[in-house]
């Protein structure tokens, strides 16, 4: 399937506030390192792109960066591999701090990568991390994204089966307490009930399920998107139960979803009719301030550009109060991820 084209759209509600929760930064390789990540077109994705983004009218006033296994160290220890890309950001975070580019706080959130499943190993890692930070280090996102019928596109790394349940992962878990950081999970709709007992098992870890949970329209799963949605709705109302569990609206932009928008220029209007009912599903069980909108750019470049991302994520929350707003746009994102409020 190919981007899809689209028209250029006036900026809608342009004073809302955004703290944008999970984008990017990577200069991939020509081909890439998955089918993911050769479908993206967006090959170099840095701060001078990142601003252009910004720049574009929404008002973000604040950003989080999530792992994208592009800037990890080429020489050392598997394990403190991920502590690369830490520095990395850091040092864009820092270079946006120094005023030079604006008062957005860029990357005021990093989200690393850490292998849980090295068991309590684990712990000189997210020394690491937080160390290599400069205070910005917030948490650890570690995919267990796996279709077991092979049909969807692969990621870089395939995780094991059932990754979150492992008792060694759980053992990684476990220490992330130790650190004051947060949880990213990603994963299918099919393997949502392992991040259910995952979250009950550690009630206190707090937890943020990337991209809705990510229902699959691809592969063996094309063609079932009403089956595949009540079986996804069950699971994240189940999943919702539990407290220390939030959930990113976005990503839905990404090939795997396997939306079919037709021929005409693309427009918000249109992306926002598809992406509702996952959205306001989300919404209904997590409630605003378990719930924060996302870009997922520049992966989701492969649908729509930034701008009208957000303004299709406006248009879904259009008839939310001011205060319902100021959670799902920016509040709880600030609050998960521990950023100090811009205003």
């Amino acid at each position: 399937m190919e981007q899809v084209s689209e028209h250029q759209e006036e900026i809608l509600d342009p004073a809302l506030e955004i703290c944008d929760p999970h984008h990017h930064l990577w200069h991939l390789d020509e081909h890439g390192s998955s089918e993911l990540l050769r479908s993206i077109k967006v090959r170099r994705y840095l701060l001078p792109e990142l601003l252009e983004d910004l720049e574009a009218g929404h008002n973000i006033v604040s950003t989080v960066f999530l792992d994208a296994r592009a800037f990890y160290r080429a020489s050392g220890t598997a394990a403190l591999a991920p502590v690369g890309e830490t520095e990395v950001v850091n040092g864009v975070a820092a270079m946006a701090a120094s005023g030079r580019y604006g008062d957005r706080r860029i990357c005021a959130g990093i989200v690393g990568r850490a292998y849980l499943a090295d068991g309590d190993a684990v712990t000189e890692t997210l020394a690491a991390h937080v160390a290599a930070g400069g205070g910005r280090f917030r948490g650890i996102r570690l995919s267990a994204s796996l279709d077991p019928t092979g049909s969807v596109p692969r990621l870089a790394v395939e995780p094991p089966e059932h990754l979150y349940t492992l008792p060694a992962f759980q053992r990684g878990f476990a220490r992330l307490r130790e650190f004051d950081l947060s949880f990213d999970a990603w994963l299918y709709h099919p393997q949502i009930p392992d991040l259910i007992a995952l979250a009950r098992n550690f009630p206190d870890q707090p937890i943020v399920l990337d991209h809705v949970g990510t229902p699959i329209g691809l592969g063996t799963y094309a063609g079932k998107r009403a089956e595949v949605f009540e079986i996804w709705r069950q699971s994240i109302r189940e999943l919702a139960t539990c407290p220390n569990v939030s959930i990113k609206l976005g990503g839905l932009g990404m090939s795997i979803f396997g939306f079919e928008y037709g021929d005409a220029p693309l427009s918000s209007e249109i992306l926002a009719d598809a992406w509702r009912p996952y959205i306001e599903t989300a919404i209904e069980a997590f409630g605003v301030e378990r719930s924060m909108f996302e870009s997922n750019y520049p992966v989701d470049s492969f649908t729509c550009s930034y701008p009208m991302l957000w303004n299709a994520l406006k248009r879904i929350a259009g008839g939310a109060s001011a205060d319902e707003k100021s959670w799902l746009f920016r509040r709880t994102a600030e609050r998960f991820y521990r950023i100090e409020p811009a205003s």
